[in-house]
C-alpha cells in the first residue's frame, strides 16, 4: 500500500493540469494508475471510467476510486482533496482577477492555442479507449447504437450509458 503522501503528490500534479477538463488526462491517469503503479488493472481502469460517468465530475470520481483501491478510505480522502487543489487556488485568482485577465492579448492567444491540442488529446483518449475495450463486434454495435442515440435523439447521456450496460450486462 502506498503512502498517503505518494497519492497526494501524484494527485496534486494530476490536478495542476486537470484544469480545462479531465477527459485529457485519460492516457496520464491510464499510465500512472495501471501502468507505473499498478493501483488498477486495465479491465478496472476501464469499469472505473465507465462508472464514473454515472457520477458529476466523472474523473475526480476515478481518483477517488483509485485513492481507495491504493490507500483504504484515507486514500480515497486523500486523492479526492488533492486533484481539486490546484483547480480551486487557480480558481481563486482567476475569479478574483478575470475583469483584468481577460483584457490582456496573451492569454487570450495562449488559450487559442491550446485548444487544438486539448481535442487532439481527447481524440488520442477516444482512440486508447476504443482499442482497449472495443474488443468485438458486439461492442462496436453497442457503440454505433449508443453514438446514433446520443447524438440525433434529445436522450439523456445517462440513459445511454445506463442501457448500453444493460445491454452489454444480457448479452454477456
Amino acid at each position: 500500500m502506498p503512502a498517503l503522501f505518494t497519492i497526494a503528490w501524484i494527485y496534486f500534479r494530476i490536478g495542476l493540469i486537470f484544469v480545462g477538463g479531465g477527459y485529457v488526462l485519460i492516457p496520464l491517469l491510464n499510465h500512472i494508475m495501471v501502468e507505473q503503479y499498478k493501483w488498477l488493472t486495465l479491465q478496472q481502469f476501464l469499469d472505473g471510467l465507465a462508472l464514473s460517468q454515472l457520477t458529476p465530475g466523472p474523473l475526480a470520481m476515478l481518483a477517488t476510486f483509485t485513492g481507495f483501491r491504493a490507500g483504504g478510505f484515507a486514500g480515497a480522502l486523500v486523492a479526492t482533496v488533492f486533484i481539486f487543489i490546484p483547480c480551486v487556488v487557480f480558481m481563486l485568482i482567476v475569479g478574483r482577477n478575470y475583469e483584468r485577465l481577460k483584457k490582456i492579448d496573451l492569454i487570450n492567444s495562449t488559450l487559442d492555442g491550446l485548444l487544438p491540442a486539448v481535442v487532439g488529446l481527447v481524440a488520442a483518449a477516444a482512440w486508447n479507449l476504443g482499442v482497449a475495450s472495443l474488443s468485438g463486434v458486439k461492442e462496436f454495435l453497442i457503440l454505433a447504437v449508443g453514438f446514433v442515440i446520443f447524438k440525433w435523439t434529445k436522450v439523456s447521456p445517462m440513459i445511454v450509458i445506463l442501457g448500453a450496460g444493460v445491454v452489454g450486462l444480457l448479452i454477456s
